[in-house]
């Protein structure tokens, strides 16, 4: 259903922002200086042993080197990029040093290993040790052991399919296609024998076993996504690598998701639908419009998510009520929403469904302020001398650089 907008409830947010638009020589140095200290406090450069590697942050900083080298033209940054890829690899890909099995965890030999790290896809990084068989399931315990989390996979695929891309190396691109195959054939199952198919939200280090069973709000939406995307990148620009053939995985997650209700008040998962809109749309533009019906879907589940969050007011909570990344993570979708404007405002007003598409992308953009708000309060120092900051540091600062310097991620 359209949403009637009335802004009267966007007026704290716009009285309370501070002046956050910068250019991109500001923005780049503040950037710099995240990244640089991430790189020395998560053991990536200068190496330590063992470093503290963690998908889902690693992904985004992926992201942010190559958004470096883009900037500064500086290698320094490119070879960070392919520094952490690598060491994600050896890390997550590998067993726990505190677990008795070791190696990869595709179970492949040493040689085999180098050549297929995600094969058997990436262990989370979190600080516990996956639950033993006989360890009884505790639902906040769970949060902190280790596993596998489809929603991170796919970050990580996103992550491989830019370093591809603005490398030029198809191995990257093998490696993404390799752990969306790996993924999906763990993750999905069918209910009863050949109907309808679901995900597990969480499975063991080796894929072996589920080990949380429900099914992720977004992670059938994560996989369709993904997975064309992959499809779609991998084949651009030259014939299609024969290794590249994601059909039955992207008819299943399209299946999963017809019907489904995205929406969302989490800031965390607003951002990313925001983000998926974004992505549906450059999909759209290289040549599928088959997915226009998808983005309206998208952008009226955003219309409501950002509605509802906006009525909340929990940006003038202080810092220690407020979790930085699942803000940011808002705060990264928002300035999806200007980039999508672009791709469609200057599409023929013949194009099925744009006139649609850019009514809704208007209306988000009333929003953008909020994203605004977010950026001022995590730049201001003293909201990182909070509890909150300093138990997610490495994720906070990540994602903060990537919503002061996001097109590396959101492209496509």
């Amino acid at each position: 259903m359209w949403l009637t907008c009335s802004t009267s409830y966007l007026i704290s947010f716009k009285r309370d922002t501070k002046q956050t638009i910068m250019d991109d020589k500001s923005s780049t140095k503040i950037v710099l200086d995240i990244m640089d200290q991430f790189t020395g406090l998560t053991g990536l450069d200068p190496p330590s042993k063992p470093p503290s590697r963690y998908l889902w942050t690693d992904a985004f900083a992926v992201c942010n080197f190559l958004e470096l080298w883009k900037r500064t033209g500086e290698e320094k940054y490119r070879n960070l990029a392919l520094k952490l890829v690598d060491q994600v690899h050896q890390v997550l890909a590998r067993h726990r040093e505190d677990d008795p099995r070791k190696g990869w965890i595709s179970g492949l030999g040493e040689n085999e290993g180098r050549k297929h790290p995600t094969k058997g896809g990436l262990r989370i990084g979190k600080k516990l040790n996956e639950r033993g068989p006989d360890q009884p399931f505790d639902e906040q315990l769970e949060w902190e052991r280790d596993g596998q989390y489809f929603h991170y996979l796919t970050k990580w695929m996103h992550a491989l399919s830019r370093v591809s891309t603005l490398t030029r190396d198809l191995a990257y691109k093998r490696w993404a296609v390799q752990l969306a195959k790996a993924a999906h054939s763990r993750f999905v199952y069918s209910v009863t024998h050949g109907g309808q198919k679901r995900m597990y939200w969480k499975m063991s280090i080796d894929l072996s076993h589920p080990v949380v069973p429900s099914m992720g709000h977004h992670d059938p939406l994560d996989g369709f996504i993904t997975f064309s995307q992959l499809q779609v990148t991998a084949t651009k620009d030259q014939k299609k690598p024969s290794w590249v053939d994601l059909t039955a995985e992207i008819a299943d997650m399209e299946a999963m998701c017809r019907g489904k209700d995205w929406v969302t008040d989490d800031s965390l998962g607003l951002g990313g639908l925001l983000s998926d809109a974004y992505r549906v749309g450059q999909l759209i533009a290289q040549g599928d419009p088959a997915k226009t019906r998808m983005l309206l879907v998208l952008l009226d589940a955003s219309m409501a998510g950002i509605k509802s969050f906006a009525t909340q007011q929990t940006l003038h909570y202080p810092a220690d009520y407020r979790l930085a990344f699942r803000e940011l993570g808002l705060s990264i979708g928002l300035h999806a929403i200007e980039r999508l404007k672009n791709l469609f405002e200057h599409q023929n007003n013949t194009f099925p469904g744009v006139q649609e598409i850019v009514a809704r992308i208007d209306y988000l953009k009333r929003f953008v302020p909020i994203g605004e708000m977010i950026e001022a309060f995590w730049l201001d120092e003293s909201s990182w001398r909070s509890n909150t900051w300093m138990e997610h540091r490495d994720i906070n600062m990540v994602m903060l650089a990537t919503s002061l310097a996001p097109d590396t991620y959101l492209t496509i």
